[in-house]
C-alpha cells in the first residue's frame, strides 16, 4: 500500500484512474484541489481532498509529505512553460515523493497542438533534473486518442465527456485532410488507461521515461481511412457524408464545411467554443495527419498479462443496433 497524491485530480480521465485505484482497496488516496475544503478526513471512499497552493514549492512540499507517486492533470494553456508542474516536481522531490507522472495522457509529439506546449516544457525540465543522476523517476502515460470518442453520444465509460469528433460515427460523417488516409492513430480506451496505470503503481521495476500505452493501432493499427472505413461498415449501408480539406487550406484554416465539431469542455469558456473549435479541429487534423497520436508499447511490453482492448468489438458493442 502506497500513498497516491492527484493533482488536478477532479478532471475526468483522473476520476476514471482514482475508481480504478479506489476498488483495489490497496492505496491511499490524495486529491489536490485549489477549492478550500472543509473536511480534511477521508471521506467514504477513503479519499483525501486538500487545497492546493500551486504557486507555493514549501506548501506543496508539506502537502506531499508521506506520498509515493504524484500524478498529474494540471493544464497550463496560458503561457508556453509549465509553472505549476514545475513547483509541483520540485516540491515531490524536496517532500521525497518516488515517482511521478506529468500531465499527458494523450499524444506522443505536441506538434501543432500549441495548447499543449506546456507539455513538451515539462518533459525538458524533468529530463534536465536527471540528467547527472535520478532525482526522480517518472513517466509519460502517453495513450492517443481515447476509443471512447468515438461512442458519442452514447456514453461507454463513467467519467470521459463526449466531445464531437472530425470521425462521427452516430452522423455518419468525417473530416479529413487530402493525402492522410494511411496516418496511424492509436485508439486505447480509458478503462485501459486507468487499468494500465493502476498496475504500474505496483510495478517494482523502474518505470519507463516514456510510458506509451498501445490498444490499437489502425493497420495492425488502425489509420485514420481504416477507421472512417470500419465506421462505414458498422454504421450500416447509408452514405456518410466526408469532406476532405486540402493542405494548405489546414495551414491557412480557410476551410469551409457545412458542419465543425465543437469543441465543448470544462476548461473553454461557452462563449467562445465556435471560434475555438474551427482552430482547434484544424490543428488536430494536421495532428492525425503527421501521426502525433501513434504512441509506444512501452507498458504494453512491461505488463504484458495485461490484455488492452481492441477498438472494432469495443465500437461494434456500442453501435450494433443503433439508428
Amino acid at each position: 500500500m502506497v500513498k497516491i497524491a492527484f493533482a488536478g485530480g477532479s478532471g475526468n480521465v483522473a476520476s476514471e484512474i482514482i475508481d480504478v485505484l479506489v476498488a483495489t482497496k490497496k492505496h491511499e488516496i490524495l486529491i489536490l484541489t485549489r477549492k478550500e475544503v472543509k473536511d480534511s478526513s477521508p471521506d467514504s471512499r477513503g479519499i483525501t481532498w486538500i487545497k492546493a497552493d500551486y504557486e507555493s514549492v514549501e506548501s506543496l512540499t508539506s502537502v506531499l509529505q508521506g506520498v509515493h507517486t504524484v500524478f498529474s492533470f494540471v493544464t497550463e494553456q496560458d503561457g508556453e512553460d509549465s509553472p505549476k508542474q514545475r513547483r509541483l516536481v520540485d516540491a515531490a522531490i524536496k517532500a521525497g515523493v518516488k515517482r511521478f507522472a506529468p500531465s499527458e495522457w494523450g499524444s506522443r509529439e505536441i506538434g501543432p497542438m500549441s495548447w499543449y506546449t506546456y507539455k513538451g516544457d515539462m518533459r525538458r525540465y524533468l529530463k534536465e533534473l536527471n540528467k547527472d543522476q535520478k532525482v526522480i523517476e517518472y513517466s509519460l502515460f502517453q495513450c492517443g486518442m481515447f476509443t471512447n470518442y468515438f461512442t458519442r453520444p452514447y456514453p461507454s465509460s463513467k467519467h470521459i465527456m463526449m466531445m464531437e469528433a472530425i470521425i462521427d460515427l452516430e452522423k455518419r460523417r468525417a473530416i479529413l485532410i487530402e493525402g492522410g488516409d494511411n496516418a496511424i492513430v492509436t485508439l486505447t480506451t480509458v478503462q485501459d488507461v486507468a487499468g494500465v496505470v493502476a498496475r504500474a503503481v505496483e510495478y517494482e521495476g523502474e518505470w519507463p521515461e516514456i510510458g506509451g500505452i498501445k490498444g490499437t493501432d489502425m493497420a495492425s493499427e488502425p489509420t485514420i481511412g481504416e477507421l472512417v472505413a470500419f465506421g462505414e461498415k458498422i454504421r450500416g449501408d447509408k452514405p456518410w457524408n466526408i469532406k476532405r480539406i486540402k493542405n494548405e487550406e489546414v495551414e491557412d484554416l480557410s476551410w469551409e464545411n457545412d458542419w465543425i465539431p465543437r469543441a465543448e469542455h470544462p476548461s473553454i469558456p461557452p462563449e467562445q467554443v465556435d471560434s475555438i473549435s474551427k482552430f482547434m479541429w484544424t490543428r488536430l487534423l494536421k495532428a492525425f495527419s503527421t501521426e502525433c497520436h501513434h504512441v509506444s508499447d512501452e507498458w504494453n511490453k512491461l505488463l504484458p498479462d495485461y490484455e488492452v482492448t481492441q477498438a472494432e468489438p469495443f465500437l461494434r458493442a456500442v453501435w450494433e443496433g443503433k439508428p
